[in-house]
């Protein structure tokens, strides 16, 4: 269900009256129509299908690079996204690491972007956040295990309360034999010297 930005529009303008504003003044004038474009594009995930960009696979066997079958974990670093934590409707944005060990089947790693931004385009907390996006590639594609590891900064921490700008939030989701520490133990530490250096 698309975002309605007429009624976005409205209740801004309602929103502004409430907190003593006059929506028609030259600096609030277009405010409104802002906050439909702006609630369009945050909210684009609702009601939309996260595993669509999971159907269309590669065969390891069968396809274009046989001779190179991995033997470990594909990980995907770096995966910026941002959200809007639904308890005080503020962003909050981060990068998201992504592993699976691979089966037979593969998907483009573009695919596991898409997953990343539908999912993070509704109002969401960050721990589930994780937990969908491992849910949705476990499910939907053929793999013996997932990580998923967020490594985000919240706006109701850095801008409101106790104010921490430094802080960030880091929440893994596991499953299949990443369950297990061990074995995602080294995952963990290309993941860690990853964060470390965009942190730096």
């Amino acid at each position: 269900m698309a975002v309605d930005r007429a009624r976005v529009e409205r209740l801004t303008r309602e929103l502004l009256e409430a907190i003593g504003e006059d929506p028609d003044r030259p600096g609030l004038k277009q405010t409104p129509a802002r906050m439909g474009e702006l609630y369009a594009e945050f909210f684009a995930g609702v009601g939309q299908d996260a595993a669509a960009p999971l159907a269309h696979t590669i065969s390891v066997a069968r396809g274009p690079a046989p001779d190179t079958l991995p033997s470990g974990a594909v990980l995907l670093r770096d995966i910026r996204f941002r959200s809007v934590c639904e308890h005080h409707l503020l962003p909050f944005a981060g990068r998201a690491h992504i592993a699976y060990l691979p089966g037979e089947q593969v998907v483009g790693l573009g695919a596991l972007v898409r997953v990343v931004e539908t999912l993070a385009a509704r109002p969401q907390v960050q721990e589930r956040l994780g937990e969908q996006i491992a849910d949705t590639i476990a499910e939907n594609l053929d793999t013996r295990g997932v990580l998923v590891v967020l490594d985000a900064t919240h706006g109701c921490v850095t801008m409101r309360g106790g104010r921490q700008p430094e802080a960030s939030t880091l929440t893994i989701a596991a499953r299949g034999e990443y369950t297990d520490a061990v074995a995602r133990a080294e995952l963990i530490a290309l993941i860690g010297a990853s964060t470390g250096s965009a942190h730096a």
